[in-house]
């Protein structure tokens, strides 16, 4: 019970009130001010209107400023030991009406407690002065019983006085203290704009996760298999290992243009796609893509119906990569197989088969990873459904295929 009165944490609240009754004093000259002067029979009332009008406006914008609103969160951590989050740069208009509601109650309790430190100080100093003998009772003066009071009484009532004070300062800094983070935090519509920036910051997060598993993914799986197959035919057949080398070569310029771009877009602060150091891969790249896949010793065989160069590019870039993850797992798992792509781009969507003969032609042989452990086919799956699309990826009679079926819409 003690505690709340004394300590730095009862001065600190003591502080944050009386900074509070400070910014109320101008508020309340200007009330007496108008008051008297509405009161004077010889006032112009039109002109006294519209000088109170402005002047109403002016006292009440500065609650709703932002800037407001963060100093009176920096006060409240300092002086309240209140932990508030960090203030938005521009807050919306519920928060604002919150925080005005807050200084209205850190004004009014600040006044309640300068006008109880204005009068308890003086009148205690003055009791307890009257009862040490230093005072003969003139001091004070319409105060009712106190005026009578002396000796040992007076200077009780003057000790008592001061902890009275000093417990209202501590009942009021308490009550700050509890509704400081119901209309200083962060409002309802705050804390929803804030989870669709943490959603917005998790999608990016994704998305370049996504462009760096399927780019980078893609060059280490072709390096990696092409470096094993130069090693083994090294001294038999040199050119098959030049061949490999190239390829090997050819995937890690790729993968580093494609890092330069994911680099670039994170240093940029996360900005949309296209925005990083190098553009993005499109289908205009897919016989780049399928060259490389030859290159690198895929037995492959792609056919493209329709105009890929009309597709959108949000579609095209993600479709790039969807192609480019369903060429990786078939060399990763199927081994050296035959491949077969086809893409088909119609006015309704484009449409991308992916499909190669399991090793052993066993139906599910190698499935399982691919279609439930994979990062790369979850990868495809979230694209896929980003874009409102469809994906099949499944074993039958010994054929391992992906289908993909993206809509053409543009407001998608």
């Amino acid at each position: 019970m003690v505690a709340p009165l004394a300590g730095r944490r009862l001065a600190r609240r003591g502080i944050h009130l009386l900074l509070g009754g400070v910014i109320l004093l101008p508020y309340v000259l200007l009330i007496v001010a108008f008051v008297r002067l509405f009161t004077d029979p010889g006032t112009p009332y039109v002109p006294a209107a519209v000088l109170a009008a402005v002047t109403f406006v002016i006292a009440t914008v500065p609650p709703f400023l932002p800037a407001m609103r963060a100093l009176e969160i920096t006060a409240t951590r300092a002086l309240l030991d209140v932990d508030l989050p960090d203030p938005a740069a521009d807050p919306p208009w519920e928060s604002r009406l919150f925080g005005a509601g807050w200084y209205v109650l850190h004004l009014l309790s600040g006044g309640v407690a300068m006008a109880a430190v204005l009068f308890s100080a003086p009148t205690a100093v003055l009791l307890v002065a009257r009862g040490l003998g230093f005072d003969d009772g003139g001091g004070i003066a319409g105060l009712g019983f106190l005026d009578e009071v002396g000796g040992g009484w007076a200077v009780l009532f003057g000790l008592g006085l001061v902890v009275a004070t000093a417990c209202l300062v501590a009942g009021l800094g308490a009550l700050l203290a509890w509704f400081a983070p119901l209309l200083l935090g962060p409002s309802p519509a705050e804390l929803r704009l804030a989870m669709e920036e943490q959603a917005r910051e998790f999608a990016e997060r994704n998305r370049l996760a996504r462009e760096l598993h399927d780019s980078v993914g893609h060059a280490l799986t072709v390096t990696t298999l092409q470096a094993a197959a130069a090693r083994r035919v090294l001294d038999s057949d040199p050119e098959f290992a030049r061949r490999a080398l190239l390829a090997v070569e050819e995937a890690g310029r790729t993968a580093m243009e494609d890092l330069d771009h994911v680099l670039g877009v994170l240093r940029a602060g996360g900005a949309g796609p296209g925005d990083g150091a190098s553009p993005q891969r499109t289908l205009a790249d897919l016989d780049r893509l399928v060259d490389d896949a030859r290159t690198a010793g895929m037995d492959l065989e792609a056919t493209v119906d329709g105009d890929l160069a009309a597709v959108p590019p949000v579609l095209s870039r993600e479709a790039y990569r969807i192609v480019q993850e369903g060429l990786t797992n078939a060399a990763r798992h199927a081994a050296r197989v035959p491949v077969r792509l086809r893409v088909v781009a119609t006015a309704d969507g484009l449409d991308i088969d992916v499909s190669n003969p399991l090793p052993g032609g066993v139906a599910g042989s190698g499935s399982g990873s691919r279609a439930n452990g994979g990062r790369g086919l979850r990868g495809m799956r979230e694209r896929v459904r980003l874009l409102r699309g469809e994906l099949s990826a499944q074993a039958a009679d010994g054929v391992w295929r992906v289908r993909v079926h993206l809509p053409g819409r543009e407001d998608r």
